[in-house]
Order: C-alpha cells, then structure tokens, then sequence
C-alpha cells in the first residue's frame, strides 16, 4: 500500500560529533567526565555519547569499557545524593562552581561512595589529577572536598524522612524535588521512595527476538552455549533477559544477523497490546528507528503493509536497515509529520494504528537517568499538546472497528489518561477497550488502561490505552 506523503526538513538536532573527543586516550574516569560534560552543557543522551567512546576502540579492556559505563550512569543516577555531600562539605554555592569541576567531584565520590572494589585514596588521587590536567589551580578545592568528604561520610546527614519526606527522597535517593513532589500527590510517599529507589537500580538486559528468524528458545540455547547467562522475561513471549555478557550485545553474530535486538519488557508488549494480524493495514504513526515497527512485523508473520512514518530522517534511515537486516519487508519507510493532515488517501485505511507519542520518557529513568535533570515543569506542559494532537490527526484514518493505541514510556497522568480522556470527550465514535492480555499479566486498571512500573514489574514505566473505532450506527 503505497501512500504519498509531503517531505518536511528535518527539524530534529543532530548527532553528536563521535570523533572529536578521541584525543582523550585510555582513561575511563577522563571519558566519564567527557561524556557528563556533554550531558549537562548539550543535553544530550549519555547512551549514544557512551556508544560512541565505545565504538572507537579508545578502551583496550573489557574492565575499563565496564568502568566507564557504571561510571556514567551510576553518576547520573545518584546526581543528587553526591551534590548532598559535595555542598556538606564546600563553603561555596555548588550550583556556581565550574562544570567540569562539579563532574570530577562526581565521579570520584561515586567510586567512593557506591563501589567497594576502587580504594577511596586513588578516587581522589585520579580526580586531583585530571583536575591539575584541566583546571590548573583547582586542583587544592577538589582535593580538600574530597579529603573531608571521605573523613566525614558517617557523619553525613540527609533530610528526616517523616519531616519532609519529599526533601528525603529527593536527596538520599537522587531525584528532583519538583518531580518527588509530583510523585508524592499522586502515589503517596511509600510508593513515591519505592519507585524513585528502582529508578536507581541497574535496569536488567532485555532483549527481543526476530519472529521471523528465530525462536526464543533456539535463542537462549545458543547464548547460554557461548557462555552467556540467559532466560525468559516474565512477560513478554519474544523477551530474553541477560547478564555479563563477553562483548557488546551489537558485536554478537546473533545481533548482526538479525535475530534479535535491545529492547526493554515493557516496550515489546506494546506491540502485543496492538495485536496486528497477517494481512492487516497498519500505521505506526512515530516509529522512530522501527523497534517496535519491526516487532509487529513479526507479529504479522510478514504479511500485509506497515506504513511507519517519522519526521526524523536519521531514525527513517535506521528503520531501514534495522528493517532489512529483520527480513522485514513488509514495512515502508515514510517521511512525514503525523502532527499534519497526510491527505485523503489515508482516510480509514487502516485496520491498526499505533501512536507511540513522543513524551517525557518519565518511565524510562533507570535507563536514561539524565532525563531527570534535564526536565523541568515547564517542559511537562508541551508534550500533552503534542501528543493529542497526533491522537486527532491518527483518528480519521482507522477503519470502523478497527484499533488505535496511544502509548507512552512515562507515568505522568497529564500525558497518559488525562490525554486519552480529552481525545474521547471530542470523539464520540471512539471508546476504550480493556486488552485482555494485559489482564492477565495484572497490568490493567478499572479503566481499561495498561501500566507498567519498574518497582511493580521490574520493567519501565508504560502506558496504553486501546482506542476502538465504532461501527456507524453503533
């Protein structure tokens, strides 16, 4: 099913020059400090920074490859609990001190703090080092801080928790206050401390395999013969969850040929919600590079047409060749805007519509924990506006009984329920369906809507809502 759609420039920022920090050699502490100074001045995404360092070779051994990476997601996770100590024990005002400087304190306190097999001594001799390298003259604040710091550790003292909880738990387990505030309406604060301590966490490895390759089973043999320990995810029937695996899971030949990819539980049962049948008319209204574009190929047993449209260019090229590399054909890779009305030829020609909106990706942060301070109350108000609008421009062109879901991998009401809710006040041939097999993962609420909490499940943090297009007359 071809279908023409109207070119938009790409607005989107572009990728990060992967090559002009490949100066800094052999030092995963140098590279983690790189990389966070990235982070705070770019907001940019740590993993593709971290891809890219990786991808270069700079890091000979398996053990420094390890330590660059806890190092920059173990300091982006725990931000705020080492500020707490940093300001305990700097006369300044933290939030006016040199980034750089602030992210070598980071780090060394991070080691410090949080791992046992790196002597608290050569933390703060590295960062007084790098220091004297990068900021000549600082070198004495950094090692004072740090040298009292380890002295007094015990002695540090963190918001009393039945005072002000949300002070607490902002600090102690590391995340902004306006966002534990938030959290702390809605859920109380028990489930506010426990959702904010499994942010925290080491997400487990979660992989997906290609249905028309491969089988899960014949999957996991295979990893577990190269030495790598694999299973079943609870959930997900095409999940495999991993642990210590020798090389980058990009490097497996499993990977290259196609047979199976990253991706965490909770994305993949998005495309189970949906349930695309052999033969369906699909559009995934913001597919992004094709994760689970691929996925419900798959489902589709390679039969029928997936329009996948993405205003984003680059993340087009990569559905591309993720999709050649699946043995995907059925899907068409499409330019376009699903904020913009595509025109008549797409009016009810679809049996299924996924609209995976572009959110705050709230749910995603112990993978992507530098979108904690990154967000702020203002940004929270854009998205909703986005995303109902793709919801009202996706709405015309769902066939009568045919399904469109509107997913998102973040737990804010205002762009969950509260979007879906406005979209049926103003579309009355539209109502909420409960899937059913969300029910039995115990994963649907009075409602109808799919959730999924990395506390509750051990997944990120998903929403869903099934959206039935009535028949005429009904």
């Amino acid at each position: 099913m071809k279908m023409k759609i109207i070119h938009r420039k790409n607005r989107r920022s572009t990728p990060p020059d992967q090559n002009r920090e490949s100066v800094v050699q052999g030092n995963p502490r140098q590279l983690a400090t790189t990389i966070l100074d990235r982070v705070d001045k770019e907001k940019s995404f740590a993993e593709p920074l971290l891809d890219a360092f990786l991808s270069q070779n700079i890091l000979s051994s398996i053990q420094d490859r390890r330590l660059l990476t806890e190092l920059v997601y173990g300091t982006l996770r725990m931000r705020n609990r080492i500020d707490w100590v940093i300001q305990s024990n700097y006369t300044g005002d933290l939030k006016k001190m040199e980034g750089g400087i602030t992210n070598i304190l980071r780090i060394a306190l991070y080691q410090i703090i949080f791992t046992d097999r790196i002597p608290a001594y050569a933390a703060c001799d590295e960062a007084v080092k790098m220091t004297k390298k990068d900021y000549p003259g600082r070198d004495r604040l950094v090692n004072a801080i740090l040298r009292n710091a380890i002295r007094k550790m015990d002695g540090v003292t963190y918001p009393d928790f039945q005072g002000d909880p949300a002070a607490h738990i902002s600090s102690f387990h590391s995340h902004p206050k306006w966002l534990v505030e938030k959290w702390i309406t809605r859920f109380g604060t028990e489930e506010t401390m426990e959702f904010c301590r499994s942010n925290n966490e080491r997400p487990p490895f979660t992989l997906r395999i290609n249905r028309l390759k491969t089988e899960r089973n014949d999957v996991v043999r295979t990893l577990i013969d190269e030495g790598i320990t694999a299973g079943p995810t609870a959930y997900s029937p095409d999940g495999i969850t991993i642990s210590s695996p020798g090389m980058p899971v990009r490097e497996m030949s499993l990977y290259k040929k196609g047979n199976l990819l990253i991706q965490d539980e909770a994305s993949q049962l998005i495309s189970l919600l949906l349930d695309p049948k052999p033969g369906d008319v699909v559009l995934d209204a913001c597919s992004g590079a094709g994760i689970k574009t691929t996925h419900m190929a798959g489902l589709m047993q390679n039969r029928g047409t997936i329009i996948a449209l993405d205003i984003n260019e680059r993340k087009i090229a990569g559905l591309k060749e993720l999709s050649q590399r699946f043995g995907a054909t059925i899907i068409e890779p499409t330019i376009g805007d699903a904020t913009e009305d595509m025109g008549p030829a797409y009016g009810e020609q679809f049996d299924r519509i996924l609209v995976d909106a572009p959110c705050s990706a709230l749910g995603t942060l112990r993978r992507n924990p530098e979108i904690k301070w990154s967000r702020n109350a203002k940004d929270m108000k854009k998205f909703p506006r986005l995303q109902k609008r793709m919801l009202n421009r996706c709405a015309p062109y769902l066939k009568r009984g045919g399904i469109m879901l509107y997913s998102a991998c973040t737990i804010d009401k205002d762009e969950n329920e509260w979007v879906v809710e406005e979209f049926l006040r103003g579309n009355s041939d539209f109502i909420c369906i409960s899937p059913s097999l969300s029910k039995d993962w115990k994963m649907t609420d009075g409602d109808g809507f799919f959730r999924t909490f990395p506390h509750r499940h051990k997944t990120d943090g998903f929403f869903g809502a099934l959206l039935l297009k009535k028949m005429k007359g009904e």
